[in-house]
């Protein structure tokens, strides 16, 4: 199996998990080396260097590889911004990294991917719920859910099963790519990555709760799946419960020196 964006995060705590079920995992991400933390990882477990908005590099993996019968595309980055603040290069770093870098690894290997096979998309309940001051990564994450829905009707024919994972908000190092356009849009952000309970670990177990069972969206806790159904079943409700929330968090923000 190959899992992207393994050195941190949920990347991480997958490869932990399927390396302790015993797997033979190919752990890629951007470092030269392999991290500490992912060379600790006790199992079978090869680092391989891998940029997913390189179709070289993906072209190289696929020939290297043979054959695969997992593929977890994870690699992701994390943004924020209003939409007359963000820029069109943010724009295009966030659609590489997030949609493109899924697109290339989906597109490369599934001919390679073994028929009773898996992928899993780590997409967002941002995908399913979309708050305001985040429109470019609310759109990458909406796309990743309609890819990995896409292709569990697509890939059926061969037993092929896909997940896409939307956690909410979890600790992780994710702040640490935002960009800094708009600071109201990354004070936001932060104060939701910082000030959740959940860690990698918990959402990657709960995870695998949904991987396991084959379902195409796996939520991972109460607060985007609540928010899912609200804008489902009623939107008459959702649309002015986030206005209000919006509305109030901005004016929160601008009193403490937001712009």
């Amino acid at each position: 199996m190959l899992i992207t964006g393994a050195a941190s995060g949920l990347g991480l705590e997958f490869t932990r998990i399927w390396a302790a079920r015993g797997a033979e995992v190919i752990a890629t991400d951007v470092h030269d080396a392999a991290p500490a933390e992912l060379a600790a990882v006790a199992g079978d477990v090869r680092y391989r260097r891998l940029d997913v908005t390189d179709p070289a590099d993906w072209a190289a993996a696929r020939a290297d590889l043979g054959g695969l019968d997992i593929l977890v595309s994870n690699a992701g980055i994390a943004a924020g911004g209003r939409i007359d603040v963000t820029s069109l290069a943010e724009w295009r770093r966030i659609l590489d990294i997030n949609l493109m870098g899924a697109v290339h690894g989906c597109r490369e290997l599934t001919p390679v991917l073994a028929d009773g096979g898996r992928i899993v998309l780590t997409a967002s309940a941002a995908g399913l719920v979309h708050a305001p001051l985040m429109s470019a990564y609310n759109v990458t994450k909406a796309a990743l859910v309609a890819l990995g829905e896409t292709l569990a009707i697509e890939l059926a024919p061969r037993d092929i099963t896909v997940t896409a994972v939307c956690p909410f908000f979890f600790r992780s190092n994710l702040s640490d790519s935002l960009a800094e356009e708009d600071p109201i849009a990354t004070a936001m952000a932060q104060r939701m990555l910082h000030g959740t309970h959940l860690s990698s670990a918990t959402v990657a177990r709960r995870a695998m709760r949904g991987i396991d069972a084959g379902r195409v969206v796996a939520l991972t806790d109460g607060y985007g799946g609540a928010g899912w159904y609200l804008r489902r079943l009623a939107r008459w409700a959702y649309l002015p419960l986030m206005r209000t929330a919006t509305r109030r968090r901005r004016a929160r923000l601008l009193a403490r020196g937001g712009q």
